[in-house]
């Protein structure tokens, strides 16, 4: 349950983080929404992720055929993979209502069963594309968590620079800046900043 930060090639322009400067992590993980939401971007924990998908396995996961290359649809989790809740769990109300788990993609899955879903085509996003289908080898799933590079109230990470930082000031494990991967575990102690979060209040 490892939450890496990826920074690859130029910046993408635009409100979403396609695959150029993302925080990755597993989706089918009950605990990443929330540890992505309190330790990674630092707001609340019910907040959702988008995922993304190899676009020849979009209809796999989805009630979706068309490609979304720029995270811009909103489609249903496909019915099989859904979780159905208990009688006793449709009289929740709130936070723990959506700390249940709603399908076999945990991390990605809206309270009504959708997702915000970016398809990677190999011809647009080779080494993106590449690593979901690494991941895709060694679990079986086609899809990652995806989301923007940044904490909360910042902008997306721009240069190498704003990328360790970032990393450093967060709890994530892994950092891969092109081809260098750093492990969290082998850096110097970094110097203790946390003023920098009281800057923004909560959304």
């Amino acid at each position: 349950e490892n939450v890496v930060g990826w920074f690859q090639g130029r910046m993408e322009f635009g409100p979403r983080a396609l695959g150029g400067r993302s925080i990755i992590g597993d989706p089918r993980s009950e605990k990443m929404q929330s540890v992505m939401n309190l330790k990674i971007k630092y707001r609340e924990s019910f907040r959702p992720f988008a995922p993304s998908v190899l676009w020849e396995r979009v209809s796999d996961y989805f009630e979706q055929d068309a490609v979304s290359p720029y995270m811009l649809i909103v489609a249903p989790v496909r019915a099989e993979l859904r979780t159905a809740m208990t009688s006793e769990q449709e009289q929740l109300f709130g936070i723990e209502k959506l700390k249940l788990k709603r399908s076999e993609l945990p991390a990605i899955t809206h309270v009504d069963y959708t997702a915000r879903v970016q398809t990677v085509h190999e011809d647009t996003n080779p080494r993106y594309y590449e690593l979901l289908k690494a991941f895709e080898r060694l679990t079986g799933c086609g899809v990652l968590v995806n989301t923007s590079f940044n904490v909360r109230g910042e902008p997306i990470v721009c240069t190498p620079t704003d990328a360790y930082r970032c990393f450093m000031r967060t709890e994530m494990d892994y950092l891969i800046v092109e081809n260098f991967f750093l492990d969290k575990k082998d850096q110097p102690a970094w110097e203790d900043d946390t003023s920098w979060q009281d800057e923004f209040e909560l959304d």
